[in-house]
């Protein structure tokens, strides 16, 4: 079973498929008994390899910029007529238009389920809560002691952490930290801090 997070992956690259305006945008739920490479395909084409690139940067610029993920390999990205990423939990098919209809990759995977984008949004939250659901609630114990006074001790009774020190001793160290030298500069008078380096 797919994890919540690669279902979110899935349809972050789903949504950048349709921002790409992708055309006939599938995925399909592989049987595990026949496929264990991976758990779904996004299929779709675009109208031509211009737009196929396009649909594959947004791809990966979304699911690096929200996620972290990269793709694991990316293949025929040169000739954009049938470009794969391979994100482990799905692979992502973009193809042109004539070459999905001659590699009719759904026809391919008879025993995959084809689900929608709603489909998939809705067995996510489904998940998602399920899982919000078994997860143990927090009891809270009294703490030991809670009943206890704790005393605080007053500003008064607290001991004094001054030191004092002579007037010319605290004049000269505070000229030795921030000299200032006063130029006059045509009718201005400018204030220069020299730094110590």
């Amino acid at each position: 079973m797919p994890s919540i997070e690669s279902n979110q992956l899935l349809l972050a690259a789903a949504a950048a498929c349709e921002d790409k305006k992708a055309e006939d945008i599938r995925i399909l739920a592989l049987d595990p008994a026949e496929s264990g490479l991976t758990d779904y395909f996004l299929v779709c084409n675009g109208t031509n390899e211009r737009q196929n690139v396009a649909i594959t940067d947004e791809i990966e610029i979304r699911l690096k910029r929200e996620f972290g993920i990269y793709p694991n390999s990316v293949e025929g990205r040169r000739q954009a007529e049938w470009i794969l990423m391979d994100y482990v939990d799905f692979i992502v098919h973009v193809f042109s238009t004539e070459k999905r209809a001659f590699y009719g990759l759904e026809r391919l995977r008879k025993s995959a389920t084809t689900l929608s984008v709603a489909d998939l949004n809705a067995e996510l939250k489904e998940r998602i809560s399920a899982s919000r659901s078994k997860a143990p609630a927090k009891k809270s114990t009294p703490a030991q002691g809670m009943g206890k006074k704790i005393a605080v001790p007053s500003k008064s009774s607290l001991p004094e952490k001054t030191v004092k020190r002579p007037a010319k001793a605290a004049a000269k160290s505070a000229a030795k930290k921030a000299p200032v030298k006063s130029v006059k500069k045509g009718s201005k008078k400018v204030v220069v801090k020299k730094s110590k380096s």
